[in-house]
């Protein structure tokens, strides 16, 4: 679909002077209304704001791209608007927009948002293009050049695809030469305007240099301009500018750059350039559905930017399960509240069974709480997944399975006279019978799934030299069993014993802080645990902690302290402590998504309803998945929100006598107005401190 069909005169403006970007939306909506292609103004108007708040579509480069598909629009259109003194945009680069194109689809099958837009980007990255229109004198004017640069491309790719059957019959009757061929391939997290973008680069470079290039872009609305085996052959080189996962066994044996897609569109010359003298590390596919790079060198990507696909890989196969299953264990709550348990939650008729009072409430959490016990596991298997491919999965799943649940008991076996080396691993690969906890949580899964993928890469090069023949066996057999006993050495040995002495110690801080009376030290430091690893051995650390502290209440009560004693409300102190600060993260986050929504991804902003829905149910484990994706600068925050909110918590004197439950037992809350008061600063803290460390994410 062309763009110079959509535009009409009469939705152009030349002179526009937006003061901020929701004024320039609220422009550029009704310059739409009078295209004549919308049924419902306000119901557009509001779909538009609706899809910003999802993540800016200031793309760069002086350029805004709003967009909306909706019921309320009747035919596809757009408006085009000029900004002379440009307008700040809150745009990917932080620069003012002086150029913006609105779209409006209608609600249907073909996407056609999706084309216009790709086509919009490739020809706004022709800077000779975007200048002329900003310096159009009529919106007639404007329409003359959109036209003309689309018939301009229109006529280039229809060159390029003759050049390109020209060389494929001379290849294939032998005369024709592989040297500086170029293929490309682009794709971005969203596909949308990045994708398409990097692809424009990439070619203008090719037609500067006089280097024949195709590349094919993977976007929203499938894959295009696919490259065959033919044009793979021919290919001096091969470029893959990709923050998404692609196919690549198909470019095996092939010289090949792998960079981020931004590279793509502010380095496409030097791309070019050196794919078309095959300079470049040769890429080989394992052979087993894998993918190994050269020893040399993994190809100009950072080992910053390597990691961080890797963890995302893992995150986002892991978000499903903390929301689906975080949602179901808050229902249970909401379920034993309805029937009348909330405010008795803390009785000893209820205690630590809220939510399982009730057949269906007990079914939610158990269904919910197995979904989220997968969550480790299933972090650490994509992670894995990500690096080796099909053969880390089981490996990864295994160590994220170890940090999950710790190791064995020992106490539940009855070995007798066990020799050296069996009372060597009795002792280190196994817990005591009344050591602490050896659960390493979600930052042991992280180290679990980098681990196990490095260990099965590991593999694949120790068995690179065997004979053909023993090929079927590597994945089936030498990866898993080799990985697995790896990575179970690794996380019995190392990382949970470790985690079982730093648990030991915390365990023993807290109980001197109590005894000392130390209280608001004391609030202070189990709400920052809450929230260092949410739902691992710290966190846990401190909610037993916690919980235990509301057993020593009962056993002064029952030994004649009223509930007034200052040693009973120590207790009770301490219980309120730890539920404020396992609240905060994910509220502050919430916050943080809508206050601050460029430092989170698209995927990431849309779990903001259940961020609020967890967070106030006292399930720390929502915040996991954004705690993985960027540990460095959320937990700092989430940490800091935490300890204020427990800290100010034990400072008002506020108790809690639930162990569980979050805002469904607030009826057991002592001072509950300054309780709400403590996790509210909390959560604002956090909130504040995440806009303030994080950077803007990718797109």
């Amino acid at each position: 679909m062309r763009v110079r069909d959509l535009l009409a005169p009469q939705s152009v403006e030349l002179n526009g002077a937006p003061a901020n970007k929701k004024e320039a939306i609220e422009q550029m909506v009704a310059l739409m209304e009078k295209r004549g292609n919308i049924r419902d103004i306000d119901t557009y108007r509001t779909g538009v704001f609706a899809r910003e708040e999802e993540g800016t579509t200031g793309v760069g480069e002086g350029i805004a791209i709003p967009h909306c598909k909706s019921d309320a629009v009747s035919a596809p259109g757009l408006a085009a608007m000029v900004v002379p003194g440009g307008v700040d945009y809150e745009a990917l680069d932080d620069e003012p927009v002086d150029l913006i194109f609105l779209i409006a689809a209608p609600n249907t099958k073909d996407n056609v948002h999706l084309e216009v837009l790709s086509n919009l980007s490739m020809l706004l990255m022709d800077e000779d293009f975007t200048r002329a229109l900003k310096a159009a004198k009529s919106p007639e004017e404007f329409l003359d050049i959109i036209e003309k640069a689309e018939n301009a491309k229109a006529q280039k790719e229809a060159a390029k695809e003759a050049a390109r059957e020209e060389a494929s019959d001379e290849q294939a009757n032998g005369a024709g030469s592989d040297k500086g061929y170029v293929i490309a391939v682009t794709a971005c997290p969203t596909g949308i305007a990045h994708t398409y973008m990097a692809a424009e680069a990439i070619e203008k470079a090719g037609e500067k240099l006089g280097i024949p290039v195709k590349v094919e872009t993977r976007g929203s609305s499938g894959p295009k301009n696919i490259l065959t085996a033919e044009d793979i052959q021919r290919a001096a080189g091969v470029v893959v500018a990709c923050d998404a996962k692609v196919p690549m066994d198909r470019f095996d044996g092939k010289h090949l750059i792998e960079c981020k897609v931004a590279d793509g569109i502010h380095k496409a010359e030097e791309l070019v350039t050196r794919a078309s003298v095959s300079d470049a590390p040769i890429y080989h596919a394992s052979g087993d559905g894998g993918e190994e790079e050269d020893d040399k060198d993994k190809e100009t990507d950072s080992i910053g930017h390597q990691a961080y696909t890797h963890l995302m890989s893992g995150v986002s196969h892991m978000l499903p399960f903390v929301i689906g299953g975080g949602i179901m264990v808050a229902l249970a709550f909401l379920i034993d509240t309805i029937a009348g348990y909330g405010a008795s939650a803390g009785s000893a008729s209820t205690g630590s069974a809220f939510g399982t009072m009730l057949p269906l409430s007990a079914f939610f959490k158990y269904a919910g709480g197995l979904a989220m016990s997968m969550m480790v596991p299933v972090l650490a298997g994509y992670i894995a997944y990500s690096i080796a491919d099909r053969p880390g999965l089981a490996v990864g799943f295994t160590g994220g399975l170890l940090a999950t649940s710790g190791n064995a008991l020992f106490a539940s076996y009855n070995w007798t006279n066990l020799g050296a080396f069996n009372s060597f691993i009795a002792n280190f690969a196994f817990q005591g019978a009344n050591g602490g906890s050896t659960v390493s949580g979600f930052l042991g899964g992280i180290a679990a799934g980098f681990v196990a993928g490095f260990v099965v890469l590991w593999l694949k090069k120790l068995t690179s030299k065997l004979p053909a023949s023993l090929d079927g066996i590597r994945p089936t057999l030498i990866y898993p069993l080799g990985g697995i006993f790896i990575i179970s050495l690794l996380m019995c040995f190392i990382f949970n014993p470790l985690i079982g002495l730093i648990n030991a110690g915390l365990s023993s801080m807290l109980t001197a802080l109590a005894d000392a009376n130390l209280l608001v030290v004391m609030g202070l430091i189990l709400g920052g645990m809450m929230a260092i690893d949410m739902g691992g051995p710290i966190n846990k650390a401190a909610y037993v902690f916690g919980t235990g502290m509301l057993s020593t209440a009962a056993e002064l009560m029952d030994k004649g302290a009223s509930a007034t004693d200052p040693a009973v409300i120590a207790c009770y102190v301490a219980m309120a402590a730890v539920m404020a600060g396992g609240m905060v993260p994910p509220i502050g986050i919430a916050l943080a998504t809508i206050f601050f929504p460029r430092k989170f991804s698209k995927t990431q902003r849309d779990t903001k309803v259940s961020l609020f829905v967890m967070g106030a149910s006292f399930i720390t484990e929502a915040a996991i998945p954004f705690a993985a994706a960027d540990p460095l600068h959320t937990i700092p925050a989430t940490l800091v929100g935490s300890a204020i909110a427990g800290g100010l918590s034990a400072l008002f004197g506020c108790t809690l006598m639930a162990p569980h439950g979050g805002i469904f037992v607030f009826a057991t809350v002592g001072n509950p107005l300054f309780y709400i008061i403590a996790w509210f600063v909390g959560s604002i803290v956090t909130c504040l401190l995440l806009g303030l460390l994080k950077k803007n994410a990718e797109e």
